[in-house]
Order: C-alpha cells, then sequence, then structure tokens
C-alpha cells in the first residue's frame, strides 16, 4: 500500500465536518466578526458577508476539496499531484498565509486563555475605562503578553501531535457541541436584557448607505477569514476524507455552521452592547474592553463572562488547530519528515514568529500606520486569503473541472446539479468578484 493510501483518515463524516466546521468557527466568527461588523454598519455587512459565504465561499471551498481529495497530501504535494508543478506555487502561497495567520492568532488565543482567568478571578474591570485598563496594562506587558502566547501554542501542539483521528477529531467531536451550547445560551441571556431592542435593529435592520468597497472588501475578508479558505486548509482537510464520502453537503454544512455561529456571535454581543448604552464600532476592543464593562453590568454577569471567554478558548483552538496541520501537513507529506518532528518545529517558528505581534499592541512596531499585529491581519484577511482563493476558483474552474465533475457525482454516477453553476462561478464570477472587490477595496 502507498504513503498516500496510508494517509491518516477522518474516522466519520460528521467528524470532517465538525474538525472542518471548528476550523472556520473560531476568532475570525466571534471576536473578528462582531467588530468588522460593528465598524461596517451593522446589518447591511452582514447581508452582504452572508451573500459571499454561499456564492463565493462554498464554491472555493469545494474547489479546495476537490483538489484536496485527488491530491491526497498537503497544499504543494496535492497541487504538483493533480495539476503539475506549475501550479505548486498557490500551494505555497497557502502555506506561508497559514505561518503569518497563526503567528498573530496565538498571540489573540492567549489572550482568551487570560481573560478565562481573570473572569474566573472577577478582574476584568467594571466600567469601559477600567476595563481599558486592564486592557491596556495587559497588552504592554510583554512577559504576560508571551507567557499565554506560549500557553495557547502548546495546546494547539498538544492536540495536532496526536494526528487527524486521535487528536482534531476527537477534540473538535468534544468541543464543538459544547462551543454551540454556551453560544445560544449567551445569546438569549443577550436579548433578553432590557434595552435590547436597539442593538437587534443594529445588527438586523441594513443600511446600505454605509456601503462602499471597503466594506465589501471588509465582507469578502471576513468570508474568506471565517472559512480557512485561500489558504490550504480545506485543502488538506478534504485530503483526509474518505473517497467514499461526498463533498458537496458537507461543504454547505460547514457554511451553514460558520455563518450560524457569526450571526449568533452578533446576537451575544450588540444587543447586550446597545443595552448599556456602549459603542459597537470599537475595534478589535469590542470583545476585550467593551464586553468586560457589559458584563460587569449584567446580572450574573460574572458567570457569563467566564462562559464567553472559555468560549472564545475553544474557538480560537479548532481554528489553531487546522493552520497548525496545513504547515506540519507539507513537512509530513513532502519533506517526510515525522508528525512530531513537523509538529514541534513549526509550533516553535509560529511563536517565535508571533512575538513582534505579541509586543506590537504595547507600544512600536508599527506597519503603514497600523499594529504589526492588525498589519499581518490585513495582510493575510485582505490580500492573501483572496488572491488564494482567486487561484483555486480560477485552476479547479479551467483546469480540473472534469476531476470535479467526478467528485461531484451521485451515486447513480452523474453529476450533481450544483456542478454547472459551481463551475461559471469558478471559472468567471468568483474571480471577478474577488478581482473587482479587491481593487475597489484597497483604493480607500
Amino acid at each position: 500500500m502507498s504513503e498516500v493510501e496510508n494517509r491518516d483518515q477522518f474516522g466519520s463524516r460528521i467528524g470532517f465536518i465538525l474538525a472542518s466546521a471548528g476550523s472556520a468557527v473560531g476568532l475570525g466568527n466571534i471576536w473578528r466578526f462582531p467588530f468588522v461588523a460593528g465598524e461596517n454598519g451593522g446589518a447591511a455587512f452582514v447581508l452582504i458577508y452572508l451573500l459571499l459565504v454561499f456564492c463565493i465561499g462554498m464554491p472555493v471551498m469545494l474547489a479546495e476539496f476537490v483538489v484536496g481529495r485527488r491530491g491526497q497530501g498537503d497544499p504543494v504535494g496535492s497541487l504538483r499531484r493533480v495539476a503539475g508543478k506549475v501550479f505548486t506555487p498557490l500551494g505555497g502561497m497557502g502555506i506561508f498565509a497559514a505561518i503569518v495567520i497563526l503567528s498573530f492568532y496565538g498571540v489573540v488565543g492567549g489572550w482568551t486563555i487570560k481573560y478565562t482567568i481573570d473572569a474566573l478571578m472577577g478582574a476584568l474591570g467594571t466600567d469601559v475605562p477600567s476595563a481599558g485598563a486592564v486592557f491596556g496594562t495587559f497588552v504592554k506587558d510583554p512577559k504576560a503578553v508571551i507567557f499565554y502566547q506560549a500557553l495557547f501554542m502548546l495546546g494547539t501542539y498538544g492536540v495536532v501531535a496526536r494526528g487527524i483521528g486521535n487528536g482534531i477529531e476527537k477534540f473538535c467531536t468534544v468541543f464543538m457541541p459544547v462551543l454551540f451550547l454556551l453560544l445560544i445560551v449567551l445569546a438569549v441571556r443577550s436579548v433578553t436584557l432590557p434595552g435590547a431592542a436597539e442593538g437587534l435593529a443594529f445588527y438586523l435592520k441594513p443600511d446600505f448607505s454605509k456601503v462602499n468597497g471597503a466594506t465589501i472588501l471588509a465582507a469578502l475578508g471576513q468570508a474568506f477569514f471565517s472559512l480557512s479558505i485561500g489558504i490550504g486548509v480545506m485543502l488538506t482537510y478534504g485530503s483526509y476524507l474518505k473517497k467514499s464520502e461526498p463533498i458537496v453537503s458537507p461543504a454547505f454544512q460547514i457554511c451553514f455552521l460558520d455563518s450560524f455561529v457569526a450571526l449568533i456571535a452578533g446576537l451575544v454581543i450588540f444587543p447586550a452592547v446597545f443595552a448599556f448604552g456602549l459603542e459597537p464600532g470599537s475595534g478589535p476592543g469590542l470583545t476585550f474592553v467593551t464586553l468586560p464593562a457589559v458584563f460587569s453590568k449584567m446580572p450574573g454577569g460574572a458567570l457569563f463572562a467566564v462562559l464567553f471567554f472559555f468560549l472564545l478558548v475553544i474557538a480560537s483552538l479548532t481554528s489553531s488547530m487546522s493552520q497548525l496541520e496545513v504547515i506540519c501537513a507539507y513537512f509530513v507529506d513532502d519533506r517526510k519528515w515525522s508528525r512530531g518532528k513537523a509538529t514541534l518545529t513549526v509550533t516553535a517558528l509560529t511563536f517565535c514568529l508571533g512575538i513582534p505581534s505579541a509586543i506590537s499592541l504595547g507600544g512600536g512596531l508599527n506597519i503603514a500606520g497600523k499594529s504589526f499585529l492588525d498589519a499581518m491581519d490585513f495582510m493575510a484577511s485582505n490580500v492573501i486569503m483572496p488572491l488564494g482563493g482567486m487561484g483555486f476558483a480560477l485552476l479547479a474552474g479551467w483546469v480540473l473541472h472534469t476531476m470535479a465533475k467526478e467528485e461531484f457525482s451521485g451515486s447513480d454516477g452523474e453529476p450533481l446539479a450544483i456542478y454547472p453553476a459551481w463551475r461559471v462561478i469558478c471559472c468567471v464570477v468568483a474571480p471577478a468578484a474577488i478581482g473587482w472587490i479587491f481593487v475597489t477595496g484597497l483604493k480607500w
């Protein structure tokens, strides 16, 4: 039996869906989505985001699944097998993006651990100024930030080192249902607060006068960031899916779960923020400054603060595991390293690369007017991921369409009805939309 046939695999379809959804459902949905929505007008942004998730994100995800399952390897190896060496730079760009994202993701993941501990101790602050002081003091202490970053990366390492079935699949099968339950509990508490109606209106009633190229680019970047597409994560996970399993229905289910969590995260945050007269468009500090102030005023807020930040820890880990797996898969599949060596080496590398992001919010280390962490986020979410998604869409639609047609076939051997629409989107619609949004959005 070949090495490809001996590759680790997900044990079940539900394990694959929960792991892939876990990659999609992360800080991108619970930390990043609410503050990006708040900065871009609320409901109008949400509608554009949902449209882009299903009309562009899902077809690109399917393109990655096709390449991954046929190539049976990491992004570089899979592209080399199914399309030739000329396309391997696309896989290399995805691995580079995963390294960039994981480097700063580990920093924010460390914040979630710190805030869970602080919530347990009742040390988050009692209003926006005091919560801001808590956050400011923390991010200006490089030793503390790096310590929690290291703790988070160790947790990520511990799961990925155990492999797909025994590590990532088991973790996601247990903790993804916990995540969904915690979100629903928090949303019910938030929407029943006195004064929550104004937050619901902001979140659910669109004002399209606030929409411009930058808004649409932000929605596209958020869709790609939250779905983990354009960087080879779904390609890599697709390579671990059994050939007997379908790929179309899981893609829809993953996009649905991703959108569900993002929408519920908004229901957790915006009604509560408006109920206490706070600012929804307060950027990354919405989660780590504004929400602690909200919890301090909310009946039973101490408990809900602990639940919320523990939820963030779970969401952070399910996403960081997928990013680490993409990078490790390259060294295991292409460089023939053992999983243990690859996981340890890559964890140490991305931890070190994350140190500039860890210390950037404490002063200095700015790039083009942004903190180093924000600059890495912008480069990955708004530049590399959309370009990577465009590359995968063009490749699948124009070069690998016959292969895709076979992957989209039902039990009777006939291609599913979705195939013609998928090909049109990959060949024309997605690349044109990504290109237009990319150029228009970057003008600002």
